[in-house]
Order: structure tokens, then C-alpha cells, then sequence
């Protein structure tokens, strides 16, 4: 069931080289489900700059993917294309508690499954009703999409048309996945912390820093993302899971991100979490840790002093004429950094080109 997220550059440029075009909700706000307890299809009609394909490149790709699929672009005379989904071709499942909110408003998790069939776990009804959250799950959002061009822009329209129907707290805000679902909800948790305040990791994870194609944000957001809560939770049978989690957590330790708990789904494979291990992964969420201010100030010390020797060693590779070093030092820094090293990255990639 798990596949691996797309991890080559070239891999990652259809978002970027769309055609020009825009999609607008011209029809009256659909009906919100009544919160009756039940899991409800609807079709959302409301879309956000947030899922821009834009807006979503200048999140994900790194930096100098950015710069090629802009010069890309501007060689066909091509533009971004406004918005990578049609709304009125696409249907959510919906669960609303029965009863009224929390005073704050309702939590919600968007869920992204492994399947293209709607999601509705009927076990997870009562731990959903306990928690006061609501859940949303996109159809034809499975392990067969891409996650740039169909899976995070659906997580991210089910969460703007969630939010424009039901009070929402935002500090109760969740993104989370099963398998493949679950990287792809790693992967839109790093992009947008400043919506997602945590991720439910269930039975697949990577490590971040461009190794498995999660490159970082811009610095600003990625700040955000070290303070995202993380919860892993696998079935114990489910081996290789289990180990790739283990390889996530130690990236996310060296990227300074210390959120993070780790749950027991006991006797599990490779599947969907039962009630109980479900409960528990909502109130391990629900459950902040508290992040040593000094530890990861100390922690983010280290890692401006790794990436400004890196820059330094392009510098002088540039100093000296060396122009092919310069940019092979460029690229290692483009994948491992990301956004995070912008904007020198752009700096330093003109000042090669104009060599």
C-alpha cells in the first residue's frame, strides 16, 4: 500500500510548468453537513490562495527548481496556472460531531488516505466525537495521485471549506494520512505549518531535508514547522514502517524539530489504527510538549554555522573560477537546505551564471 514520494528534481516540475488559467466558485456556498455524527459526501465550492500552484511551488520545490521551472515557463511563454483542482469534479467525506462545539470551536483533521474511495471509519466516530473534532478526507486523493498536483491541494481546500462552514480553533488544526497518505501529510505538514499545528503519522514517514524530496520551506516557515507537534504511530507487526520511522525522527532531531510522541498501535500491521490506538493518537495531538527554548536556539546556532560554511565553500569555488565546483557545491546545498538557504541561493546561482 505505502509508495514513496517523488524525490528528483525533474520529478517535481509539471506544478510548475501548468498552463495559464484559473478556476473561480461561482455557485452559492454549498450546505454544510449537519453535525449529526455521521460521515456525509459533499463538494466543496470555495477555493484558496493557499492552494495556488504558486503559492504550493514556492513552499515545496527548492530554490533553484524554482528558478529552472520560471525560466522553463518563460522560454514557452507559459504562466502558472491559478489553481490545480476543479471543485465541482471533486468529493469529500465529512464527519461532524453531534452536539455544539467547544467553546474555542472544533478541532479537525484532514485526513489523506492511501485509497481513491471515500474514507468513512465508523470506528473512529467516537473518538472523534470525544476529541469535539471534526474530520475531512478527500476522494481520488490515493497513493496513485501526485501529491503536489492533486493530494495537497485537496488537503488544503478541505481544510478552507471546512473552516468557512464550521467554528474552527485554529490551534486544533491537524493534518494526517495512512501509508503513502501519511508522507503526503508529512510533506503538507512541513509546507504549512502556519495552518497545521500537527501531523498523525500513521505507517509511513520520511526524513525532511530534500533526502526523500521533502525540502524545507522558506526559514520563517520552517520556524513554524519546528514547533509542529508530531505523532508517529505503527502497528508493531509493521516492520518497515517501524524502521522508516525511526530514520524520520533522527532527521527530524537534526533539523531541530522536538515535538514529537511516539504511540503503540499493538497488534497492527500494516493498516488503518483500530478505535483505541486512534484515540490515543488524537489525545497524543491534542497534547502539546514543551520545546527547550535554549535547546533549540543552540540546535539553530548549528545549523547556520553548517549552512554558512557551505556558502563560503561555494564563494571561494567562485573566487577562484572554478565554475563547475560552484555549481555542484550549489546544487548540494539546494537539496539539502531548500528554501531555508534562500535567498543566497538565488544570489549565488546569478552571480555563477553570469561567469
Amino acid at each position: 500500500m505505502t509508495t514513496r514520494l517523488m524525490t528528483p528534481l525533474a520529478r517535481k516540475l509539471p506544478i510548475a510548468v501548468s498552463v495559464l488559467g484559473s478556476l473561480c466558485a461561482c455557485a452559492q456556498p454549498a450546505p454544510a453537513p449537519p453535525p449529526d455524527g455521521t460521515f456525509q459526501e459533499v463538494i466543496f465550492d470555495r477555493y484558496s490562495s493557499l492552494s495556488r500552484n504558486e503559492e504550493i511551488a514556492r513552499r515545496t520545490l527548492s530554490p533553484l527548481t524554482q528558478r529552472r521551472g520560471q525560466q522553463m515557463l518563460a522560454a514557452t511563454r507559459q504562466a502558472f496556472r491559478d489553481q490545480p483542482i476543479d471543485l465541482t469534479k471533486e468529493r469529500f467525506t465529512v464527519y461532524v460531531p453531534g452536539g455544539p462545539p467547544a467553546k474555542e470551536g472544533f478541532g479537525l483533521l484532514v485526513f489523506i488516505a492511501p485509497w481513491s474511495e471515500a474514507t468513512r471509519p465508523q470506528m473512529w466516530r467516537p473518538p472523534l466525537s470525544r476529541h469535539g473534532m471534526i474530520f475531512v478526507s478527500a476522494m481520488s486523493s490515493g497513493n496513485d495521485a501526485k501529491v503536489l498536483d492533486r493530494r495537497m491541494p485537496l488537503a488544503l481546500l478541505a481544510y478552507e471549506n471546512v473552516l468557512a462552514r464550521y467554528p474552527i480553533d485554529p490551534k486544533r488544526v491537524y493534518v494526517g494520512g495512512l501509508s503513502g497518505g501519511s508522507r503526503a501529510a508529512e510533506m503538507t505538514a512541513l509546507a504549512y505549518p502556519d495552518v497545521f499545528r500537527g501531523v498523525l503519522l500513521n505507517a509511513g514517514s520520511d526524513p525532511i531535508g530534500g533526502e526523500a524530496g521533502n525540502y524545507l520551506p522558506p526559514a520563517d516557515l520552517f520556524h513554524m514547522f519546528q514547533e509542529t507537534r508530531l505523532v508517529y504511530v505503527t502497528g508493531d507487526g509493521d516492520e518497515r514502517n517501524l524502521h522508516d520511522d525511526r530514520i524520520s525522527r533522527a532527521s527530524m532531531r537534526d533539523w531541530c524539530v522536538f515535538d514529537i510522541e511516539v504511540k503503540d498501535a499493538r497488534k497492527l500491521g500494516h493498516e488503518q489504527l483500530d478505535q483505541r490506538s486512534f484515540d490515543l493518537a488524537l489525545a497524543a495531538l491534542e497534547k502539546r510538549g514543551a520545546i527547550d527554548a535554549g535547546e533549540l536556539a543552540r540546535c539553530n546556532a548549528r545549523l547556520q554555522r553548517e549552512l554558512a560554511a557551505r556558502i563560503a565553500g561555494i564563494e571561494t569555488a567562485i573566487a577562484r573560477g572554478d565554475r563547475e565546483g560552484a555549481l555542484a557545491r550549489l546544487k548540494d546545498v539546494d537539496g539539502h537546505y531548500g528554501s531555508l538557504a534562500a535567498p543566497a541561493i538565488f544570489e549565488l546561482d546569478a552571480r555563477i551564471a553570469a561567469r
